[in-house]
């Protein structure tokens, strides 16, 4: 047998798409093919004459004669067995399906009659509100009708409506009474109906239904849920729903209904939990994280322990490969002795003027420059301020650079700047290039510089070290091209490297207020590259880069490894030293900033805070004796305004010391005069001025503004004014001692000592104490001293006197008077 199509005899290899149902004819009775996974067999629809089993031989080649070639007896046999197994499968598949169907239609018979019963209920419960309707409807006319219908024709309806009782026997003056009158049993108060007792409004069938017309309707998740419960309950049982086991995040506190809420449980349910476990506690209260704990793992949830310091997680850097590094530039740093040539020297090496627009000719922030050398190397210079107050800025120049290169002036040799900045280099482990400035004058002594560094165990080439040295003259450029070949053969011994090709990570050089501007960020790229439009956050602020802008004033697209940049779209100034990170969303920049802000608020309260009695004490009896100069601090960059209070918190003792309310970048403003004002303070500006409304508001409440442009000018008068806030130190003088010998009585007086002066001399004015056995048992002041009768300023030594003392008379012969004097000696810091 064969398929319509031509194809292969039915299980003898032949091809068909294996879903495939096709119906042939066999004889007068229609067979249908039935494709199992291995095979397609032939099984004959319910009432056809069943094949025997030499029929089926036959068809399938057991008659030799009709068998197809290449057709053995044992595949013959195989496929009888498959055919035989195939049949028996199908009937009891058709018999399941029978059973299924016949259970199915059951089902759907009895919940046809549910449906119907619940159906004929609302329809019965809606024609007796109907009834029910009309009937009250009815009884309301009637008792409208009788209550406005005259007095003879209402006789018979009252005496209807009231069995027992005539209009003649009921007293004529007593007032006629309705149907509701006399209803015995009053009707309640239901919603929708008023006082007495009618309908208000219109009565709809959901109202009847309802009990009542008004009330609150049931919600969609109400009729939904109540759906469910009939649908389970119409299956057969009640089905629970599975607990979804959930990851719950747990931070160090969190509060119960932010707790609750991760859980996705009630409220009220862990608020019980809770109780249970002995804490009264509302769900905005916070508890700690052991406790939350407890409840997560008694609701069968998993605990994931999580810190508000993870938020940092997303700006960890991972480590570059090889392959991934590329060259850099270095980043040299130039310190040193203030006006020793620092700026002079990079300013020839860059054939710029920055000295001429600093004050004093000193450098007041730290500068980022590059330079491009004659061989074609670039070079990033910073150039950090000289004075001692910006030992801070100095140190965060040595943290970001590769090579330090130390000036020296040849004519004034190693100076205390000049150690500090060796110090700093050794901190940071930064190869250390000397270069020996000023060579041009007739003073220069080079080896003394030489020398002098040997005291500091900065050994040169010339004194057989490893640190090398080159004379230079910032003035003739003398020995700048030996510079710049010293500084490139250091950087490619140190085989600087990194990737450009990630996230930009940086420092923040300095930082400023500009106006019009908005906050800017001096940074030198340490690592990838930084892009406009590029989310970062930096310290406790974040932004957006809008603009890049390199040492030259010129707009850039973006800025690679050691190279500096102004950044714009700051959303605050950053502290000068803060690290910029890139984030891949402005949202995480964000959250890493807040958590910062919170962290460092947090600290600064902690060491403002006392937390026991004892250390409130102690700290309120500190500041009484203790005078503070308060102060207002603006200034033109962070760097400097972080020097400056840092310079501040140095002066003063144990007595007097200042204190900075506030410190910031800008112009001075009205908030800044109202808050100097309220304190009683001064304002300082550093390289700012106050704008009109403050100056105004300064001259109208007396608050003195003052300006500066060199540091330690500012620095020396904050000294000098908290000086003046030290009391004068009180010194005594031994003036003179007398010994009494006899005590005399004087009316009038009172007890007066006669003495005789042993030494110096014995003054009215001065003060005196009285010794007993060297021990001292008085100390006042003279209230008389004599000289035989008449009274004296003073008594020489040898000299006899009667001395009497102020408010005191237990003296007794052989005490000793010692008289002394008071001075007042102004104290300075």
């Amino acid at each position: 047998m064969s398929d319509t199509d031509g194809k292969k005899p039915l299980g003898l290899g032949g091809s068909r798409p294996s879903n495939v149902k096709q119906s042939f004819s066999h004889g007068r009775t229609k067979n249908v093919v039935v494709e199992t996974k291995r095979k397609r067999v032939v099984v004959p629809k319910p009432g056809a004459a069943k094949p025997t089993a030499t029929g089926t031989a036959n068809r399938l080649g057991g008659d030799p004669s009709k068998r197809p070639a290449g057709i053995s007896d044992a595949e013959l046999e195989r496929r009888m067995k498959a055919l035989a197994m195939s049949k028996a499968r199908e009937a009891e598949d058709a018999a399941k399906r029978a059973a299924e169907e016949k259970a199915r239609a059951e089902e759907r018979e009895r919940r046809r009659a549910e449906i119907e019963a619940k159906e004929a209920e609302d329809r019965e419960r809606e024609e007796r509100a109907k009834a029910k309707a009309a009937e009250e409807e009815e009884k309301r006319r009637k008792e409208e009708a009788a209550k406005n219908a005259p007095a003879p024709a209402a006789s018979p309806d009252m005496a209807a409506a009231a069995p027992g009782e005539t209009a003649v026997s009921r007293p004529s003056a007593a007032p006629r009474k309705t149907d509701r009158d006399r209803d015995v049993k009053p009707r309640d108060s239901k919603p929708g109906r008023s006082d007495d007792g009618r309908r208000s409004g219109k009565l709809t069938v959901n109202d009847a239904l309802r009990g009542g017309a008004g009330g609150r309707p049931k919600s969609m998740a109400a009729m939904k849920r109540k759906q469910e419960r009939n649908r389970q309950k119409a299956m057969g049982g009640q089905v629970e729903r599975e607990k979804v086991v959930r990851d719950v995040q747990l931070p160090e506190a969190i509060t119960v209904g932010e707790l609750a809420n991760r859980m996705a449980e009630r409220v009220s349910d862990v608020v019980k939990s809770l109780m249970q476990m002995g804490m009264m506690v509302t769900q905005t209260q916070t508890i700690d994280a052991d406790t939350a704990e407890l409840i997560i793992e008694e609701f069968g949830h998993r605990v994931v322990r999580v810190s508000d310091a993870d938020v940092e997680q997303v700006i960890e850097q991972s480590e570059d490969k090889p392959a991934d590094l590329k060259p850099r530039a270095p980043i040299i740093t130039i310190m040193g002795h203030v006006d020793h040539g620092k700026t002079s020297l990079l300013d020839a090496i860059r054939n710029a003027r920055v000295v001429a627009g600093e004050a004093g000719g000193i450098t007041q922030h730290i500068g980022a420059y590059q330079v491009v050398t004659k061989s074609g190397q670039t070079l990033s210079f910073l150039d950090t301020p000289g004075h001692a107050a910006f030992t801070s800025m100095r140190s965060r120049g040595a943290q970001v650079t590769d090579i330090v290169v130390l000036v020296v002036a040849a004519d004034d040799a190693v100076m205390p700047q000049t150690i500090e900045a060796i110090n700093h280099a050794k901190a940071a482990k930064v190869p250390m290039i000397v270069a020996i400035n000023k060579m041009d004058k007739p003073s220069a002594d080079a080896n003394k510089v030489r020398t002098d560094l040997l005291q500091h165990e900065v050994i040169v080439e010339a004194m057989s070290g490893d640190v090398q040295d080159v004379e230079v003259s910032a003035q003739t450029g003398q020995g700048l091209d030996n510079l710049l070949d010293a500084i490139a053969l250091q950087a490619e011994i140190l085989e600087l490297k990194a990737n450009p090709d990630r996230a930009a990570m940086g420092a923040v050089i300095e930082a400023q207020l500009d106006v019009g501007r908005g906050p800017v960020a001096t940074v030198l790229v340490q690592n990838g590259t930084l892009k406009q439009g590029d989310i970062f956050v930096v310290g406790e602020q974040w932004g957006k880069v809008r603009a890049l802008i390199d040492d030259k004033g010129d707009r850039v697209k973006e800025a690679g490894p050691s190279v500096p940049v102004e950044v714009l779209g700051l959303n605050g100034t950053p502290e000068a030293g803060d690290v910029l990170n890139v984030t891949a969303t402005e949202a995480q920049a964000r959250e890493i900033a807040d958590y910062r802000a919170q962290v460092a608020k947090d600290k600064r309260a902690a060491l403002g805070a006392a937390t026991t009695l004892e250390q409130l004490m102690a700290n309120a009896k500190a500041n009484e004796n203790v005078s503070e100069l308060p102060i207002v601090v603006k200034a033109d960059v962070q760097g400097s305004a972080e020097a400056i209070v840092q310079a501040m918190e140095k002066i003063g003792n144990d007595e007097v010391r200042v204190r900075v309310l506030h410190s910031g970048v800008g112009a001075i403003t009205e908030t800044d005069i109202g808050l100097a004002e309220a304190s009683g303070a001064p304002v300082f500006g550093f390289n700012v001025r106050a704008n009109a409304t403050a100056r105004n508001s300064a001259n109208q409440k007396g608050v003195e503004i003052r300006y500066y442009s060199v540091i330690y000018d500012l620095v020396d008068d904050v000294k000098s004014a908290a000086s003046g806030l030290l009391g004068d130190e009180i010194r005594e003088k031994f003036i003179g001692y007398a010994n009494i010998k006899e005590v005399f009585k004087v009316t009038g007086v009172g007890k007066v000592a006669g003495c005789i002066v042993t030494e110096g001399v014995a003054r009215r004015s001065a003060g005196v104490r009285l010794l007993r056995d060297n021990v001292v048992i008085h100390e006042g002041t003279l209230k008389t001293l004599k000289r035989f009768k008449d009274e004296v300023a003073e008594v020489q030594s040898g000299q006899e006197c009667g001395m009497a003392f102020e408010n005191y008379e237990d003296i007794r012969d052989g005490d000793v008077i010692e008289i002394f004097e008071r001075e007042s000696v102004e104290r300075n810091l």
